[in-house]
């Protein structure tokens, strides 16, 4: 499939998920991250949820890496069009961007180079890695200033498609993707 058909798929299916059944599904992919050898890394970028988008909320895997004595790290989009990334600590306030995106107001910034792995948002993934986000290029740009050894692991409430017809060469591929019912490597 296409993205742009992709993208429509599954926003419809993600209507038809309950607040119950995304809470459920959300600590059951958190678990699954235990799977995943990233325990020796110290930095840890993660996105908040946008509830009004039924996306994975990642309160749990939040927790699962302060729980571990992670340094958490959350991304705000600047004036540019890009994000910038604050370490979340207990001072950390929040305020919902233009998206519904809930930002850190300001905090202690972290440079792209020192982030370790990357939970990213998606609408879909295949086989192969590659993922349909929201379109807007925040991530792939975001992506491409990390350290080439930095781990992207996509967070999915569906299985894997097949293949995306249309990847595009600045497209950056997931190293792993985790579902409800398994940890996809690629």
């Amino acid at each position: 499939m296409l993205k742009h058909e992709l993208r429509k798929n599954y926003k419809e299916l993600r209507k038809g998920l309950t607040p119950e059944k995304i809470s459920d599904l959300s600590i059951l992919l958190a678990n699954h991250v235990l799977e995943i050898p990233i325990w020796d890394f110290f930095y840890f970028h993660i996105f908040l949820s946008i509830s009004e988008h039924k996306e994975v909320d990642t309160l749990p895997l939040i927790t699962l890496l302060q729980g571990r004595d992670k340094n958490v790290v959350i991304p705000k989009v600047s004036s540019k069009n890009s994000l910038e990334h604050f370490l979340l600590t207990d001072n950390t306030t929040f305020k919902k961007n233009k998206w519904n995106i809930p930002e850190p107001v300001d905090g202690i910034p972290i440079p792209e180079e020192k982030i370790e792995v990357v939970f990213l948002p998606l609408l879909a993934f295949d086989q192969s890695g590659n993922r349909v986000g929201y379109g807007k290029g925040f991530y792939d740009t975001f992506l491409r200033k990390c350290n080439p050894k930095t781990l992207k692991i996509g967070l999915s409430f569906f299985e894997a498609e097949t293949a995306i017809k249309d990847v595009h060469e600045n497209d950056i591929p997931l190293d792993y993707c985790i579902s409800p019912e398994k940890v996809y490597k690629f």
